[in-house]
């Protein structure tokens, strides 16, 4: 902690005057013969040259003595030339005031500075040491600029970003003297305001004096991820950014096995705050994200510990879930029971009035809703929110009507984005498209374009390609018609999609060897990401009637899966082999894995379309949001096990075991009623909450679960105090069958309807002119704060119903 030493050392000088032995001045007058022996000596030194002294003067003259005190701590002296006694050409002018100041290394004069500049000790250090880290910190104006700096900087280093009204004050100073100590550990960037600000999320620039950023970069590696930012929340003061800075480099969470009476870390030393989060074994994974969620909102404020429950030094009572301690002598450890992340972040709001800050929240509010009337999602409200921020598009080509058919036409494979800046969607997707050209100029995929057209400018082009809604993804081709890209809005699903249409669908295979080697994956090698199933289709001869309607299928799934056809004697060979009749296909999971043949029956291409895509799902999948929709729609009672992320050996082997008896349990082929399935909470976050909504609480991992949601929606879950086996569970699954397994749960029957309700334009038409838009009724946006009533009033009839009808109704909860 070399700043914070040297900084209680100046201190301690100050105020009790014994560092030296006189009170000698650090500010040199020097002759002209000894201001050439400093030049040639090649060091940095601040000088003015004076003939007569103003009263002005005097008062710049005993700042700069000074600044000479602190300015020597860097390096850097400080002397005057008295131009009476002394002619130094060229800088000892025949003007008997002179005002002004020279900042040397060597010879080379660095800068020159008026005295009603560096007016006084704060102005003159901020501006010498500005001047001597030129290189070191940058000075933005824009943002484009501030994007550069990140980019440049991810994956190296951090940053940290200043903001100061004007230069020369004494945050500025503060700055510059942290930047001079922690200049090669971080890149430092200066600021005076404007559009940064707002980019930074500053609601009205003009009133913030100061400010500073911690900006996250150098744990990051892709250009287009935003670096995450945390806001310094105290005055810039020398010994605020010193902490600041030593809190941005504490760990984020802090696991300990102590009482929370006994913690020490290094967030005590900084007087931070402290917030305990207790953790129970079984649940100590989903703990560990909660508590890496929660200290993220909270860094730079708050110092998280997570608290481990078992530990026999743990004194905390089982009711309580969390603590608190504040800063300052005596102050004891609160315990509390907290139910979400707001409570939480509620705890450590600043509060100084609270009737003024509920009146400044309503007021907000109201300003806030009036702003989203018209947005009807989480998506549009979400990019209303983040609309300062400035996507950087230079990794893909911005098309023309100009330029669009030309680009088409000489590119092998020209993917286009066809967006809108108006459309919520297209604006949240465009990061994930740029993300995916990052990545395919990483892997060095050279025969794939990316490109984008704006349809607010260029309508006629979108037009012409029959775009309808938007965000649009299709794939070009020389000479053959646009690939519309159906899956999901996310990296990487696109990038799936963009590696195999690189590869004909179908591939023509001559011989057993090729299509062997196909469904080996030693033809057309899998990349990590691409879907790892393949299909061969088997025919008799070319003349065969399904062999259209199998290229027809599969030009319509060629981006989603590999396919192949073999025909002749060959094909006929092997259907024997696996015996099938012809026509027929092999679906592939992989190599060494059984292929497995389906006799086809093609009528239409639509038919076989649904019909491989039914084959190419796994008996046993791993669901994730991804993949949940196409499994969904079978419309089948899921079979889920849900596993964690366990840390302990025994949690694994747990967690494993299950696994391989739900496989065992698959294998009997009793499972054709169900869609057995299982959901990694560690991978799939969400599953936690599907948990807790279909059982309530969160139960003990492995857990598992029935939901019958075609016929009712009871859920039934699997005692937790037996083990998880062949033959107990099918006795389970018999029992809840025959009605005797009592359900833990109810999955209802709510619509999962927009946050917002919609604007009614027709009503308002029909309120101008009666009967225009022939509305039946008139429909009214409900404010928030009567919104707000009328959910306080239907929670208290919910609950007065409650408690006259009783507890013996299951669990009631919402699908996900």
């Amino acid at each position: 902690m070399p700043l914070f030493i040297f900084l209680v050392m100046l201190w301690l000088c100050a105020n009790v005057g014994q560092c030296t032995t006189a009170n000698v001045s650090k500010l040199f007058e020097h002759t002209a013969e000894h201001l050439t022996e400093k030049m040639h000596s090649g060091k940095t030194f601040f000088v003015y040259f004076g003939h007569q002294v103003s009263p002005t003067l005097v008062l710049f003259l005993d700042q700069l003595e000074m600044s000479a005190e602190v300015l020597e701590d860097y390096g850097i002296s400080v002397a005057k030339v008295n131009c009476s006694k002394e002619h130094v050409a060229k800088y000892c002018t025949g003007d008997k005031i002179m005002k002004k100041a020279y900042l040397f290394r060597g010879t080379e004069l660095l800068k020159s500075f008026d005295t009603d500049t560096v007016f006084d000790v704060h102005a003159i250090v901020s501006h010498v040491l500005f001047t001597v880290l030129f290189d070191e910190v940058r000075y933005v104006h824009t943002v484009a600029e501030l994007l550069a700096v990140e980019r440049a900087a991810k994956g190296r280093l951090d940053v940290v970003l200043g903001h100061v009204q004007v230069l020369g004050l004494p945050e500025h100073r503060a700055l510059m003297e942290t930047a001079f100590v922690y200049g090669a550990k971080y890149q430092f960037v200066l600021t005076t305001g404007g559009p940064v600000l707002e980019h930074m999320g500053v609601k009205e620039p003009a009133s913030l004096a100061a400010g500073l950023w911690f900006l996250h970069c150098k744990g990051l590696t892709r250009l287009m991820e935003p670096c995450p930012h945390t806001a310094l929340t105290r005055a810039l003061t020398t010994l605020h950014i010193y902490a600041f800075l030593q809190l941005m480099e504490a760990p984020l969470v802090t696991e300990s096995s102590e009482d929370p009476s006994k913690v020490k870390v290094i967030h005590s030393h900084l007087q931070v705050p402290l917030l305990f989060l207790f953790s129970q074994p079984h649940t100590l994974a989903l703990d560990r994200v909660t508590a890496q969620t929660l200290a993220w909102r909270l860094r730079g404020r708050v110092g998280l510990v997570l608290i481990h429950r078992e530990s026999p030094d743990v004194k905390t009572p089982p009711e309580y879930n969390a603590a608190y301690k504040l800063t300052g002598e005596g102050s004891e450890v609160i315990y509390l029971t907290l139910n979400n992340l707001e409570e939480v972040i509620d705890l450590f709001r600043v509060d100084a009035n609270p009737d003024e800050h509920d009146e400044e929240e309503e007021e907000e509010e109201e300003q806030s809703w009036t702003s989203l009337d018209l947005l009807d999602d989480e998506v549009a409200e979400s990019v209303y929110r983040n609309r300062g921020r400035i996507l950087d598009m230079e990794a893909v080509t911005e098309l023309t009507a100009d330029t669009f058919h030309s680009a088409v036409a000489d590119n092998r494979h020209t993917v286009v984005l066809f967006y809108v800046k108006w459309d919520a969607v297209s604006v949240a997707f465009i990061p994930s498209f740029l993300e995916v050209a990052e990545t395919l100029e990483d892997d060095e995929v050279s025969d794939v374009e990316m490109a984008a057209v704006d349809c607010g400018e260029w309508t006629n082009v979108c037009s012409a390609q029959l775009i309808t809604f938007f965000p649009t993804v299709s794939l070009y081709r020389p000479g053959s018609p646009a690939q519309p890209y159906r899956g999901m809005l996310g990296s990487k699903s696109l990038y799936t999609f963009i590696m195999l249409s690189r590869v004909p669908s179908p591939i023509l295979l001559s011989s057993v060897e090729e299509a062997r080697s196909f469904l080996d994956a030693h033809l057309h090698p899998r990349r990590p990401g691409l879907a790892p199933a393949r299909v061969l289709g088997l025919f008799s001869s070319d003349a065969d009637t399904g062999v259209s309607v199998f290229q027809e299928a599969s030009r319509v799934l060629r981006g989603e899966t590999l396919l192949a056809m073999l025909t002749g004697r060959q094909a006929e060979t092997w259907a024997a082999e696996h015996e099938v009749e012809l026509p027929a296909m092999l679906v592939s999971r992989g190599p060494q894995t059984h292929a497995h043949a389906h006799t086809l029956h093609p009528s239409t291409a639509q038919d076989l379309t649904s019909h491989i895509q039914k084959a190419l799902l796994e008996p046993f999948p791993e669901l994730t949001v991804e993949n949940l929709p196409p499994y969904l729609a079978l419309g089948r009672p899921l079979l889920l096990l849900f596993v964690g992320e366990e840390e302990d050996e025994q949690g694994r082997r747990e967690s494993e075991g299950a696994l391989e008896e739900m496989r065992a349990l698959l294998e009997t082929g009793q499972l054709a009623p169900y869609l057995p399935a299982w959901i990694h909470l560690g991978r799939t976050p969400a599953g936690k909450g599907v948990l807790e909504d279909y059982l309530g609480s969160l139960p003990p991992l492995p857990a598992l679960v029935l939901s019958l949601l075609p016929s009712g929606g009871e859920v039934f879950h699997y005692p937790p105090d037996r083990p998880i086996m062949v033959q107990p569970v099918l006795r389970w699954l018999q029992s809840a069958k025959d009605g005797n397994e009592p359900p833990a749960g109810v999955v209802g029957d709510d619509k999962w309807e927009p946050a917002v309700q919609f604007y009614d334009f027709l009503s308002v038409m029909d309120q101008e002119v009666p009967g225009y838009a022939s509305q039946r009724s008139h429909k009214t946006k409900t404010r928030p704060r009567e919104e707000k009533k009328k959910r306080r009033n239907d929670s208290g009839d919910r609950q007065a119903q409650a408690a006259s009808t009783g507890s013996s109704k299951p669990h009631q909860h919402s699908e996900l």
